[in-house]
């Protein structure tokens, strides 16, 4: 009953608020202490009984009284973070003021006039005490925040007690916040009892955190890197005393997380695990703390190196910190955690449903990609041993999972974009030679073979099958196939068919002409079958033998006609053919044990919008690898991957724009081509054409199809392992082009990706933070929010 009156009471002072005309007096303590004086409110309660259109009517009519409450509640905060809340009854008002303000800060931010409201000061609120002039002259933002700081290692409130006897008494002022890190790990080694009532009060307080820094919501996309987020600039600045003990916390929490727990089957039906709640909060923190590097490449520097230090703005210490990691055994620790949180959703067992599922992998890959960018000795740890394939593995599984559901797509390209930033480096293709004998349920063909053959099969299935909306990343895809390619030694029968199906599909005269770019996914294929053959020529009989059977794409692709009316004539030629790039009808279409296609996104779902990426010339930095394994950057020239600029929109569609298919483009070209042999596309044609890079591959066919031939001919050979001994023993050398030097497409950041990863990743913590909503119907500017 008392919990019944309780919530009437506040919904009553909520009523008041609204409907007051004159301004409450900050002095008027016993009305403000209704929103936080009652002791059963829970945040999904706070949510119901405080409207959106409540939240409106105040800020519009009674803003002194919005004001008001905003203020009040962060002095609650201040006052408990000093006195460390010794009593329940302080503990609760805590995290009652820290439930209402993350209810109304999404309404103060979605108001331009507002926004700066927490970045003033309070004339005449501050307290009478001897911290007044030290405290009363901080914005409300800056107090906030150190509040919530201070409250994370608040002893037997957010973290465990050192306490030894009854007469201790721990200050709040003089604690040694490096002492109660959350959990063992990374530079701390205790691992501090378990208690669900500090776990539950950290994420309360690390919600309201996020809600802080989520002001970039309501700001439209801007590739402007240097406009940074005060709240996370403040936040992890110097002036945040717990920084460095908060930021090894949160990373501990998350990589020491084990969702199965004591491997008893269905014990999350039993338990409420309130870990993984904090987990989730904690992982969603760092990914917004780490997206801003502090504005340090933004500011000019200043002349004089005295001024140095001052010129490049505040640091962003979270990144400091993450990129000065070093020993080996705290990589280790965040590379299992890792990988056991990314392969959890991928564990099969023989009771269904029997081990709990997390549904955070989008956020754990975003941290995943920090971490390599951030700490380059991190990355090279990474890809130093096999540990890289527990990565490798689980994000093929995510990338085939969501080729067709269009609310995924975010997913997919977070995938690649990691893909592409581990192929840059020549261990990874080193490390794709591995067997690939743990069998993920996909639906895949069947194979036996390497880690580079499942990367072959998964990037077909997802090219061939997955929606339409994935052909900008069609560049990506293949380009991770090419920088991988040198280190292949041994290509399966079944990815080698892959990769031809893919060739064959991309060099139709149709597919060709329908769009300015599409001749570079051709490019792309013969070099990275360029690549196998001068590299690994021994080993890939597969691949030769299959180049064998398909030679008649190779002479098209030589003879390609490259005039007006047969242009025109391939291009409405597709009007009548169906699709080529689909699943092929062959003896591959075995599944994987257990597994289930992917479904598109059920009706009602939600997605966020997501900006267009650049091109891949835009994303990508060629580097040469010379003799000695060392990488020599490549001068940027027109080569025939190049994107001219009038086309370079076309290689990356905005997730919001209808992208349909190819038939307007069709229709363009065929109205801009006419019968006029001058025209800019015709002499483009002409340019790549005489560049395709069908040499080596001419070559070889020309020296081994006479074999090939002859040895059927002579044994009546039918059978194709014969020839593929034949194959094995065979060689080119002295017989193929001199071997071209290994041209490697790295990842480079760009202003484009930055603001792509913005949009990404606060569309993610949009969706995910659904219980309660906190920032749902709400003025959002960074992304569109659209049902499926």
């Amino acid at each position: 009953m008392g919990s019944t009156d309780s919530k009437l009471n506040f919904r009553k002072a909520v009523i008041q608020l609204t409907t007051k005309t004159q301004p409450v007096e900050a002095t008027d303590d016993a009305f403000w202490d209704q929103f936080w004086a009652d002791t059963t409110t829970t945040v999904q309660d706070v949510f119901a009984l405080v409207p959106a259109a409540e939240i409106r009517a105040v800020r519009e009519e009674s803003p002194s009284n919005l004001a008001t409450l905003c203020y009040k509640a962060v002095e609650k905060l201040v006052q408990g973070a000093e006195s460390g809340c010794p009593t329940e009854r302080e503990k609760q008002v805590i995290l009652n003021c820290t439930r209402i303000l993350s209810r109304i800060l999404p309404y103060i931010f979605e108001d331009q006039d507002w926004r700066g409201f927490f970045w003033s000061t309070v004339p005449g609120a501050g307290r009478t005490d001897e911290l007044d002039d030290d405290d009363g002259a901080r914005p409300l933002a800056e107090s906030l925040l150190l509040a919530i700081a201070d409250l994370l290692f608040c002893p037997d409130f957010t973290v465990h007690s050192h306490k030894r006897g009854p007469d201790s008494v721990e200050s709040m002022q003089s604690i040694d916040s490096c002492e109660y890190i959350w959990e063992a790990g990374v530079g701390f080694a205790q691992s501090p009892p378990l208690n669900y009532i500090h776990d539950l009060n950290r994420t309360e307080l690390l919600r309201l955190l996020l809600t802080c820094f989520s002001e970039a919501m309501y700001l439209p996309p801007s590739s402007d890197n240097s406009v940074l987020n005060p709240w996370v600039t403040f936040f992890c600045s110097t002036e945040n005393r717990h920084a460095l003990p908060l930021f090894t916390s949160l990373l501990n929490v998350v990589c020491a997380y084990d969702p199965v727990g004591y491997g008893i089957p269905y014990n999350h039906l039993l338990f409420s695990d309130y870990r993984e709640q904090l987990v989730e909060q904690a992982v969603q923190i760092l990914i917004v703390t780490l997206e801003h590097d502090g504005g340090v490449p933004h500011r000019p520097a200043s002349p004089s190196s005295m001024e140095e230090q001052e010129s490049t703005g505040p640091e962003n210490l979270f990144v400091n910190y993450l990129s000065r990691i070093h020993r080996e055994e705290d990589f280790d620790f965040v590379l299992k955690g890792l990988a056991r949180l990314l392969t959890n959703p991928l564990t099969q067992t023989y009771l269904p449903n029997s081990t709990k599922k997390i549904q955070f992998h989008q956020e754990l890959l975003v941290l995943f990609w920090k971490l390599c960018d951030f700490n380059k000795k991190f990355l090279f740890f990474v890809l130093k041993s096999s540990d890289v394939l527990d990565i490798l593995v689980p994000i093929l599984y995510y990338l085939n999972d969501a080729r067709a559901d269009q609310s995924r797509v975010g997913l997919m390209h977070i995938g690649v974009f990691i893909l592409l930033l581990l192929s840059g480096e020549r261990n990874f293709g080193v490390r794709l030679n591995k067997p690939y004998s743990v069998h993920v349920p996909m639906d895949i063909p069947v194979f036996t073979g390497t880690h580079a053959d499942l990367l072959i099969v998964v990037f077909h299935k997802i090219i061939t099958t997955g929606h339409q909306r994935l052909q900008p990343l069609f560049d990506c895809l293949l380009t991770i196939v090419v920088n991988v390619s040198p280190y292949l030694k041994s290509l399966s029968m079944v990815a080698a068919n892959k990769l031809l199906h893919l060739l064959e599909a991309f060099s139709t005269s149709w597919f060709l002409f329908s769009a300015a770019q599409n001749h570079h996914l051709v490019f792309f294929l013969l070099e990275a079958f360029n690549n196998i053959i001068q590299y690994q020529f021994d080993g890939n009989c597969n691949l030769v033998y299959a180049i064998i059977r398909k030679r008649n794409v190779f002479h098209q692709l030589a003879n390609m006609p490259s005039d007006s009316a047969s242009i025109q004539k391939a291009l409405q030629r597709k009007r009548k053919s169906p699709d080529v790039i689909s699943r092929t009808s062959s003896q591959e279409t075995v599944s994987m044990e257990g597994s289930h296609p992917a479904v598109p996104a059920e009706p009602g779902t939600l997605k966020t919008s997501l900006v267009a990426i650049p091109g891949i010339d835009k994303l990508t930095e060629k580097s040469q690898v010379s003799e000695d394994g060392t990488m020599v950057s490549v001068p940027k020239t027109d080569s025939p991957h190049t994107v001219p600029t009038d086309q370079s929109a076309a290689a990356g569609t905005s997730d919001t724009e209808s992208n349909s298919g190819r038939d307007n483009e069709v229709s363009v070209y065929l109205a801009e081509c006419g019968t006029d042999l001058d025209s800019p596309f015709l002499s483009q044609v002409l340019s790549w054409k005489c560049k395709l890079p069908l040499q080596t591959i001419m070559r070889l066919l020309q020296v081994l199809v006479p074999q090939v031939e002859k040895i059927c001919i002579d044994k009546g050979l039918t059978d194709e392992s014969e020839i593929l001994k034949f194959l094995q023993h065979g060689t080119l050398v002295g017989l193929l082009p001199v071997p071209h030097p290994i041209l490697i497409r790295k990842y480079q950041a760009n202003a484009g990706t930055a603001m792509w990863f913005r949009t990404y990743m606060w569309g993610v913590v949009y969706l995910r933070n659904v219980d309660p909503p906190i920032w749902y119907d709400t003025d959002v500017r960074l992304f569109e929010i659209q049902r499926m």
